[in-house]
Formats: C-alpha cells, sequence, structure tokens
C-alpha cells in the first residue's frame, strides 16, 4: 500500500495521501518509508483487539476499527491544505468494511487487489454465479470450470482450499459484492501479462497499476546472510536452484527429509530457505531454527557443502537478483511470481495456500513460463524425493520456448511503468478520474 501511495504520489504533485495502517500488539512487519512529504504514515493502534470467530478473525477486527478509521480520516480533511478535497479511500479487500466510511464522506473507494487479476476473475465469477443462479462452488463435483477471466477452463484441484469452508465461502460472496460496487479496482499486474483478465472484468473500472515491488529492500545483514551470498558469487551463472516458500511457508519434518534427499539426488546446485514452522494447531507463523542440521538427514550439510547452502530467512530479491540464480522453487505467492518474472529466473511451482494454485496453474499452463514440483500439492501431502529430483532437474534443464515466453514477459514488466508504459497509462487514467469524481 505504501508502495502504491508512492507510485501515486509520483504521478501527481498536488496529491497528498493518508496511509492508515492498522496494528496490533502482535503486529512484526516493517513498513516502508514513504518516498514524498506528501505521503502520512497514521499507525491505528489496538491492545485489545476483539474476539471472533477463526474464519471472521480478520474481518472482525477490521470492523472494530470504525470509529477509529473515521476519526482519521477526518484529521486528515482538517489538515489538508486550503482547497483540497477528499478525492476518496483506497481500501485492501480484507478493509472492505470500510466502503462503509467512504458513503458517510460523500467520496467513492476503490479496492487495492494484490494479487492476480485472474485470481480476482475467479473470485467475483463464483460470486456472480451464487447470487444469480444459487451455484455452490463448495459443492462443486465437476472437474473444470469455465472462468470468463481464464482462457483455459479451471481444473477443480486449483481452487483455493479455504472453498470448501462455508463460512469462509460467505466472506468471499460479500468482498466480491463490495468489489463489484467499488468506483475502480486497481490491481498489481500488467495488462500485457494477464490481458485474457484485465479485459474480461467489465464490472468496474479495473486499473493494472504493477509491478508493485520493493526491490530495494535491505537485507537483514546478518552473517548467514552475507555468507550465502559471497557462497552464491562463487558460482557458475545460472546453476543455483533456489527453493523459498515465503513468509508463512514450511514444512514439517517428515517433508524436509524428502527434499533434502531429493536435492542430493539431483546433483545440482542449490541456496535452500528451511524454516521451522509454527507449533501444530497455532496461527504462529514460521521462525529460523537454531541449527538446521537437527532436522536435516544425518551427514546432509557436510555432504553438500561444496554444491549447496541451507539457510533461515533470506533477501528473496537480492537473491532473485543474483546471476548465479538459475531457478527458483517457489510457492507461486504473487509478490514471489512478479519478483521472479521481474528478473527473469525460470519458475517451478510448489504452491501452499489462499489462492497459490490458480497462480500456478496461470504460470504452467496459460503462461507457459513454469515447470512444477508438484502443482496439485494438498496441504499435509508428502511430496516425494523422487519427485523433488524430477522437478528440480526439469526446472534447470534448458528450455528455449519457455525461456523466449519468460523473457517477453520479463521485458514487459519491466516497461509497464516506465514513460509509455500500460501501468504507467492505467495510473494516470486512475488519477484523472478521481478529479473528474469532484474529488480533486
Amino acid at each position: 500500500m505504501v508502495e502504491l501511495a508512492n507510485l501515486l504520489a509520483d504521478r501527481h504533485a498536488a496529491l497528498s495521501i493518508s496511509v492508515l495502517i492498522i496494528t496490533t500488539t502482535s503486529s512484526t512487519a516493517a513498513v516502508p518509508h514513504p518516498a514524498a512529504p506528501r505521503i502520512t504514515l497514521l499507525h491505528l493502534t489496538d491492545e485489545n483487539p476483539p474476539p471472533a470467530a477463526a474464519a471472521g478473525s480478520v474481518f472482525a477486527k477490521i470492523e472494530a476499527r470504525k470509529p477509529q478509521i473515521r476519526e482519521a480520516v477526518s484529521a486528515a480533511i482538517g489538515r489538508s491544505p486550503d482547497g483540497a478535497r477528499l478525492a476518496g479511500l483506497v481500501l485492501d479487500m480484507f478493509c472492505t468494511s470500510m466502503a462503509d466510511v467512504a458513503g458517510e464522506f460523500g467520496v467513492p473507494y476503490y479496492i487495492f487487489f494484490t494479487s492476480a487479476a485472474s485470481d480476482l476473475g475467479f473470485i467475483s465469477h463464483i460470486q456472480q454465479l451464487h447470487d444469480e443462479s444459487g451455484f455452490d462452488v463448495a459443492e462443486f463435483e465437476g472437474n473444470e470450470l469455465a472462468v470468463p477471466s481464464w482462457a483455459r477452463p479451471i481444473p477443480r484441484w486449483a481452487f483455493p482450499p479455504n472453498i470448501v469452508n462455508k463460512e469462509w465461502l460467505q466472506l468471499l460472496y460479500r468482498i466480491a459484492r463490495v468489489f463489484r460496487r467499488a468506483r475502480g479496482i486497481l490491481v498489481n499486474t500488467v495488462r500485457e501479462l494477464e490481458s485474457c483478465a484485465v479485459d474480461s472484468l467489465s464490472f468496474t473500472k479495473v486499473h493494472p497499476v504493477g509491478p508493485i515491488l520493493n526491490l530495494k529492500a535491505a537485507g537483514g545483514g546478518g552473517v548467514p546472510e552475507e555468507e550465502a551470498i559471497e557462497w552464491l558469487d562463487r558460482q557458475p551463472e545460472s546453476s543455483v536452484v533456489f527453493l523459498c516458500f515465503g513468509s508463512m511457508g514450511a514444512f514439517r519434518e517428515e517433508q524436509v527429509l524428502e527434499i533434502a534427499n531429493g536435492l542430493e539426488a539431483s546433483g545440482l546446485r542449490f541456496l535452500w530457505v528451511l524454516r521451522r514452522p509454527g507449533p501444530e494447531g497455532t496461527r504462529a507463523g514460521p521462525t529460523d531454527y537454531q541449527d538446521v542440521r537437527e532436522v536435516l538427514p544425518k551427514g546432509f550439510v557436510d555432504r553438500t557443502a561444496g554444491v549447496g547452502r541451507v539457510m533461515g530467512w533470506a533477501p528473496q530479491t537480492i537473491i532473485l537478483a543474483h546471476k548465479a540464480v538459475g531457478g527458483f522453487v517457489s510457492h507461486c505467492g504473487w509478490n514471489s511470481t512478479l519478483e521472479s518474472l521481474w528478473f527473469g529466473v525460470p519458475m517451478a511451482t510448489w504452491p501452499m495456500y489462499a489462492e497459490q494454485k490458480l497462480n500456478a496453474f496461470l504460470l504452467v499452463h496459460e503462461l507457459e513460463i513454469a515447470t512444477e514440483i508438484k502443482i496439485d500439492y494438498r496441504n499435509g501431502e508428502i511430496v516425494t524425493a523422487e519427485e523433488v529430483e524430477r522437478g528440480v532437474r526439469r526446472l534447470m534443464e534448458r528450455d528455449c520456448s519457455r525461456e523466449e515466453r519468460l523473457k517477453k514477459f520479463s521485458d514487459c514488466i519491466k516497461k509497464a511503468l516506465m514513460d509509455g508504459g500500460s501501468s504507467s497509462a492505467s495510473i494516470a487514467e486512475f488519477i484523472e478520474g478521481c478529479k473528474s469524481s469532484g474529488g480533486m
């Protein structure tokens, strides 16, 4: 959201932006610094977040902040220069209940959708089918579903796993209805990457404004990170497989052993981000191991010392940018996907949760720029060492047609935010729309 604010402020000198950041006592994420003095970060804290059911906890906590949000918006208006007017509210997809606040102030609201446009198309389509014909995607027993934002029918295995949770599904429908009433949706994608999806989304104005990436993010500067970069510096160009599964990606010991055995059998160079999963039955995120040897096969670190490294948290963009990295085994989170595309690193898909199977299907079967480790992975399933070995070997094999497609999309997303690029034009169109609405 802060990076989006930076983009907007950079393209309109008279635009002032307040970013309302909801934090709790357990919040740990670092917030980027705004690039312009006209961007104000307002941290809204709450020492006593309201209790809520598991499926609705995030939404309940956001809903409870409405009085704070109203007060913060009023204060932002009060600080504005003479003659300035409130143009609208841009809402994160989890903050759709704040659409009511926009109505109270008499301004339009917009959605900032941080996943793929094709994912947005899937959500909006199943909501439309549900509302118009009673279609229940949780009870769908067909092999595949045709969706207008996708060139190919989506197989059942690619549906987000939470679809079977009726309570979660009702929340998704509610969110999608708010999307439809928005003045516009800003999507972190590039038109050339997802033209089918962008062109199909006609229920409101869609603005592809990506790729919004924090490519200047610094690493932690710790010894393991420095040693990993120094190790990469000594490897041949495009020779290393990088395995990283996102901020919430971690495996139990049985799966760790299979990955280790598969990597060792492949004989390939590798850099593996290995993290300890949170305690079972909790929502605690992964943490770093004190010593990765405790979970790896006996002697693995010593046997692979010449070709591989295992580490905890890693600065993903710094590693993807390194010339030694030739392949990326990814969970297919959208940020990671865009980063890999930006640096032109081939991907092997291993989706784990949320919309990641949809992203993997897009990459492998629609764009045809990725291979797979286990594209239809189910939570708790064990991917064998043989599957890992086969997948990483396939990833590192030369495929000229796949490489050409990857380079084409990589070039497209790099040009998108340049002057004359498609996303730059889309941002300008969004700002002009705000002006014409009477808010600027």
